[in-house]
């Protein structure tokens, strides 16, 4: 058993993943051989993720037969670290509702919707945004898509950069909103106040004296939702394209 008390590790290192495409294919569960590569890295040096959906979808993911993804990760950090733990017990949250406002929020998601209504791609299935905590998730296919479907669409914007389109709509139609728009996992793009993106995470672990901060992620481009993180100066990043790769590297790194 791992000892709970971050001081116990062999090194002060913080090792931070991204989860989708980096611990675990987009939305789908975690293999028991990266739970076991994380629980040897967790000997040696501090971990945690760092996932933009909220923190049910992120427990689907990685937490498996009965166990508690809060207690499984030093550090838990689901929508950027607007929702955060730290050795199972909860840090200050912050909310994207509160800083935006109803009166400027309606004419926002009144936009969105009935830019999605008006767009022609193959299929369409349900929960087009979906309101978290920090941000707001929109996604022209709809959330409620088939792995299957998903990885249709993924490869069908890669050819008409649907996600890509929307974006730059958004950005001159609401250009006062202080609004950042980030493209991530395989359907849909995030929604949320500048400077609330994964590097709001390290507001939470600025202060422990970490010799190092490593990150992990698969989506480290420009506009991708790893990169502000990954190429931020507390970090040392770390691009992977698939969960095989992050365990390569992670061997690699810390054998």
């Amino acid at each position: 058993m791992v000892s709970s008390a971050l001081a116990d590790r062999a090194t002060k290192k913080l090792v931070l993943f991204d989860v989708d495409g980096t611990l675990t294919p987009a939305r789908q569960a975690v293999s028991t051989e990266m739970l076991e590569v994380l629980r040897d890295l967790r000997k040696k040096a501090v971990v945690g993720f760092v996932g933009g959906s909220d923190l049910v979808k992120i427990s689907e993911q990685l937490s498996v037969q009965g166990s508690n993804v809060v207690e499984d990760f030093d550090y838990a950090f689901a929508e950027n670290g607007l929702t955060a733990y730290k050795l199972g017990k909860p840090l200050a949250s912050q909310s994207f509702i509160e800083f935006i406002g109803e009166e400027r929020y309606k004419p926002l998601v009144n936009f969105i919707l009935h830019y999605i209504a008006d767009l022609d791609i193959p299929i369409k299935r349900g929960t087009f945004v979906e309101f978290r905590n920090g941000m707001i998730n929109v996604s022209p296919i709809g959330r409620n898509a088939t792995i299957a479907e998903r990885d249709a669409f993924a490869a069908y914007d890669k050819v008409h950069g649907v996600r890509a389109a929307f974006v730059k709509v958004l950005q001159e139609k609401f250009p006062d909103y202080g609004l950042t728009y980030s493209i991530g996992g395989q359907i849909s793009f995030d929604v949320f106040p500048n400077g609330w993106d994964k590097t709001y995470a390290l507001r939470h672990v600025e202060d422990e004296g970490f010799e190092e901060i490593h990150f992990f992620g698969d989506k480290t481009y420009k506009g991708g939702n790893d990169y502000e993180i990954f190429s931020d100066p507390r970090t040392i990043g770390h691009s992977v394209n698939s969960p095989a790769d992050t365990i390569k590297i992670i061997k690699e790194l810390f054998p």
